[in-house]
């Protein structure tokens, strides 16, 4: 009697239906994975799906607001129930939006941004760490940003969610230590996605989705657990840092802000 042919290992990703989220939905393809693939813009995500030619066999797609926690999930059990435990879960779905705290609608703006970008990330991965833990690996990976190193003026919300995100990833990493359930950070520099497009300002080192998407799976398969990609923006950010408060807000001043806009036009999801 023949053994049976193992299947082939699964990823979930949420924030799936365009950017960043879909250049490593391609990727992992590519790589042979199956897919479990989340969004909000279910019937775009699988006209997507349907057009590279992934059956049911190799890939689902899970409707999901990462925003609402019981939203997310149930999307996370549906995916154990259909597919099994993923060998990777990439939070992905953010939202990034101008602000100005003088404006109160603008307060509502920053606690939606939290709510997608910080609880909605814990969420995600919620229903997965206890059963990579009894099974003694996976790989948990949050998208943040190279925004995450200093604020940016216009930026307050999208900045402080992304330094959230890398402090919680650090946190979880430490409380999985030991476990074999590895914890990934991946700070983005610029990617060239609908949520950069309509930016008013310059984008050094800009990349394709594709370009990040190869660059991140390689981080991802060696299980670094903190990458800024690409490295060069690392370096700019961290130089930043070094910079003295003064001489950093002069470097600042009348830069372009983000624009500021309402919620559901600029979702990653």
């Amino acid at each position: 009697m023949q053994n049976p042919v193992p299947a082939a290992p699964l990823v979930f990703i949420t924030g799936a239906s365009s950017g960043i989220g879909q250049a490593l939905a391609a990727r992992y393809a590519q790589a042979g994975y199956r897919l479990a693939l989340v969004a909000r813009r279910t019937v775009e995500l699988q006209h997507w799906v349907d057009a590279q030619g992934l059956d049911r066999q190799r890939c689902r797609v899970y409707g999901a607001d990462v925003s609402q926690t019981d939203s997310i999930v149930s999307a996370a059990q549906a995916c154990m129930a259909e597919q099994g435990l993923p060998e990777v879960v990439v939070a992905n779905a953010g939202i990034s939006i101008g602000m100005d705290s003088a404006e109160r609608g603008d307060v509502d703006v920053m606690a939606q941004t939290f709510a997608t970008n910080n609880t909605g990330l814990a969420a995600t991965f919620h229903p997965f760490v206890a059963a990579m833990r009894a099974r003694g690996s996976g790989t948990l990976v949050g998208v943040a940003s190279v925004a995450a190193i200093r604020g940016l003026p216009g930026h307050g919300a999208y900045c402080a969610s992304k330094a959230a995100v890398v402090a919680y990833c650090e946190s979880l990493r430490g409380e999985l230590r030991d476990s074999g359930v590895k914890v990934v950070t991946l700070l983005p520099g610029y990617v060239a996605t609908p949520l950069t497009q309509q930016n008013r300002y310059a984008m050094p080192f800009l990349l394709s989705a594709d370009v990040f998407a190869d660059r991140a799976f390689a981080a991802i398969r060696a299980q670094t657990s903190y990458r800024v990609i690409p490295w060069q923006m690392g370096v700019v950010a961290k130089l930043l840092r070094l910079l003295p408060n003064s001489w950093f807000d002069r470097l600042l001043s009348g830069r372009p802000r983000k624009h500021r806009q309402p919620l559901p036009t600029d979702r990653a999801e």
